[in-house]
């Protein structure tokens, strides 16, 4: 494609007939025949790298303010590279988001679960669903990895045009505030919209000022898309000045009081291996039993979301209860069949609130002992020590301290950092994970509960710079298995 062309929607000065093979950001990638954008960023400016990506033979540049580069770099001079990104990159693909009915969801908990369910809940209603959030993205049952929970615009539009190539019909997003804040899903023609819950988090150096500009990030989703129906969740407090610019059809769910759907008489259940939690669901005149393959009262929220978003696609309440009750969902209280008598629970909780939320629902369940395995994060996550050993030293009867993607930082550091807060708690400090996983499963009895938390999803561990594979599950089943034959 011409630069010219491919210009020709975003506001710009400066011209150009080279021939555009590729749009890049990352200078360590660049090339001849790519167009590289200059993005700023929280830590480091796009125009820094603007002469490594010339001397990789990089010659047209989409910049904010003129840099520094030899007399034969064409510079696209535009106010805000990110927004023209987003519109450079939907033309560069064929603006592909337009052959799909976009889902989109935000808020502060429950975006992955229930964006995972509406793709469960239309796929098995024969409409072709692909997913784009924390898990990474699924196309066709195919998964891809990705860095944040809503991709930069380039990697989304690319995102979808494979989609389109491959048959997709619809395609759920998790949308963050970030990337409502920084344009990433600017144009996107997004159908339908939802809106979980708030509670501040994302706030600090590099993400939000505070809560009020995250709050109002969350928000432009249905402020500034014209989607034609919003499901949102009417016992949250802030969900009516969330949704209140927005301008088509609205359609509430609650456990509290009455709503579009709404939930009765929730019910906990728990069987040889596993536990989840059921309800009747209220949907205008009709009554419908729903079984969740997740715990606690949130997942009854996430399941009245799914139903709310998929009756928009002419799904029955009843083709989304017969869908929930065979899903689970990867790495959100995913349950792992190991040995009779005894629940293992996998869960991406990685600090503070989100722990006790989880340790505090599995509490729910009367478990004979409830065994924690936790670890954070190095280099960036010390706040959040203090923070999930009051959690775990407060809620779990025993826990085992470990490496939870220690990168660049002495994983044992880590491990002392959290040890120092659990006071009088009982715990123990196994430093390599699998072994302290196969140790939770060695000292499990019947009726006990253990719960891994802090990798979820993640199928490796983040060492040295490194992501090493990792897959917590199979090494509880294969810790499971060794056990049975002794």
């Amino acid at each position: 494609m011409k630069l010219s062309e491919l210009i020709k929607n975003i506001p710009h000065s400066g011209d150009g007939d080279i021939e555009i093979e590729k749009i890049e950001y990352n200078s360590l990638k660049s090339a001849e025949g790519d167009l590289f954008v200059c993005l700023p960023g929280a830590k480091r400016d796009g125009h820094d790298f603007a002469p490594g990506a010339y001397e990789r033979g990089t010659r047209a540049f989409l910049v904010e303010h003129t840099v520094d580069l030899p007399a034969d770099a064409v510079q696209i001079i535009t106010p805000d590279t990110r927004a023209a990104l987003a519109t450079l990159a939907a033309d560069f693909y064929g603006n592909p988001a337009d052959k799909l009915h976009i889902i989109g969801i935000t808020g502060t908990k429950g975006k992955t679960t229930t964006a995972l369910l509406v793709s469960s809940i239309l796929n098995a209603a024969n409409k072709n669903c692909a997913y784009i959030g924390s898990n990474g993205v699924i196309i066709n049952g195919r998964h891809i990895e990705t860095v944040n929970t809503t991709p930069e615009s380039l990697q989304l539009h690319h995102f979808f045009s494979m989609m389109v190539e491959e048959g997709v019909e619809y395609a759920v997003l998790e949308v963050s505030s970030q990337a409502l804040m920084h344009n990433r899903v600017d144009g996107i023609p997004f159908e339908v919209t939802a809106y979980t819950n708030l509670s501040p988090d994302h706030i600090g150096e590099g993400e939000h000022a505070d809560f009020e500009e995250y709050k109002n990030a969350k928000k432009r989703l249905f402020d500034r898309f014209c989607a034609r129906a919003a499901v949102y969740n009417a016992d949250d407090p802030y969900s009516e000045y969330m949704i209140s610019g927005h301008t088509g059809e609205r359609i509430s769910f609650s456990l509290e009081g009455s709503a579009d759907l709404s939930a009765t008489e929730p019910r906990l259940y728990r069987e040889e291996t596993s536990l989840g939690i059921s309800f009747d669901c209220r949907a205008s005149t009709a009554e419908i039993p729903v079984r969740l393959m997740t715990p606690g009262t949130f997942s009854v929220y996430n399941g009245l979301c799914a139903m709310g978003i998929c009756s928009c696609f002419g799904v029955s309440a009843e083709e989304c209860a017969a869908a929930l009750a065979r899903t689970p969902v990867q790495g959100r209280f995913e349950i792992v069949e190991g040995t009779p008598g005894i629940t293992f629970v996998i869960d991406y909780s990685h600090n503070g609130i989100s722990l006790t939320k989880a340790l505090l629902t599995l509490r729910e369940y009367e478990p004979e002992r409830l065994i924690c395995v936790f670890g954070s994060v190095g280099g960036r996550t010390e706040c959040r020590r203090k923070e999930l050993a009051e959690a775990a030293s407060q809620y779990a009867d025993y826990s085992i301290i470990t490496s939870d993607n220690p990168d660049f930082e002495d994983p044992d550091n880590v491990i002392r950092d959290i040890a120092s807060f659990m006071g009088d708690a009982e715990y123990e400090c196994i430093t390599d994970r699998k072994e302290a996983i196969e140790k939770a499963v060695s000292i499990a009895k019947s009726g006990d509960i253990i719960l891994f938390a802090g990798k979820g999803h993640e199928t490796y561990q983040l060492i040295c710079g490194e992501k090493v594979p990792f897959s917590e599950r199979d090494i509880i089943e294969e810790a499971a298995a060794a056990l049975a034959l002794n």
